[in-house]
C-alpha cells in the first residue's frame, strides 16, 4: 500500500510540474494575441470538470479541508493577480508579458510540492490530491475573476 501511495504521490507531482510548464508556454504565447473575455473565462470552466474526482470516496475531503484549500488558493492568487496586467495596443487589449509571472509560478510550484510532502505525512494521498485540486481551482478562479475585471475596465476606456 505504501509503494502505491508513494508512486501516486510522485505521479501527481510530476503531472503538476508538467501542467505548470504547459501554463508557462501558454502564457508566453497568450501575450502575442489579443485578450478576450472568452479566453479569460474558459480555463476555470474547463478546470471545474476535475471536481468529478470528488464522486470517488478516495478523493473526498471534509468541509474544513475544502475551506482551507480554497482559502490558501485565494491567498496564492494574489501573486498571480499582481503579475497579470493588460496593455492597449491600437484598439486591442493584450496581456502584458511579465518575467515575474514565471518566477511566481515556479515559486508556487516549489511551495506546493513542499506542502504536499509535508501534508502527505498526515493526510492520505487521495485527500491531499483533492485538497490541492481545490487550492489550484481557488487560485485560478480568483485570478481569472481579477483578470476579467481589469480587462473589462480597459475595454470600457477603449469604447
Amino acid at each position: 500500500m505504501f509503494i502505491e501511495s508513494s508512486l501516486f504521490a510522485v505521479l501527481t507531482m510530476l503531472m503538476f510540474i508538467f501542467m505548470a510548464s504547459v501554463m508557462i508556454v501558454i502564457r508566453s504565447r497568450a501575450s502575442k494575441k489579443p485578450a478576450s473575455t472568452k479566453k479569460i473565462i474558459l480555463p476555470p470552466l474547463f478546470m471545474s470538470t476535475g471536481a468529478l474526482m470528488f464522486l470517488f470516496p478516495y478523493f473526498q475531503v471534509s468541509w474544513w479541508q475544502v475551506l482551507e484549500a480554497i482559502s490558501v488558493g485565494v491567498v496564492f492568487s494574489v501573486l498571480l493577480i499582481i503579475t497579470s496586467n493588460f496593455e492597449i495596443k491600437g484598439r486591442e487589449i493584450y496581456l502584458k508579458p511579465s518575467k515575474a509571472f514565471i518566477f511566481v509560478l515556479l515559486f508556487l510550484l516549489v511551495l506546493r510540492i513542499c506542502l504536499k510532502i509535508y501534508l502527505g505525512q498526515d493526510i492520505s494521498v487521495g485527500e491531499t490530491s483533492g485538497m490541492f485540486y481545490l487550492l489550484a481551482f481557488g487560485m485560478l478562479f480568483t485570478w481569472r475573476i481579477a483578470m476579467l475585471i481589469k480587462f473589462l475596465k480597459l475595454k470600457q476606456t477603449i469604447a
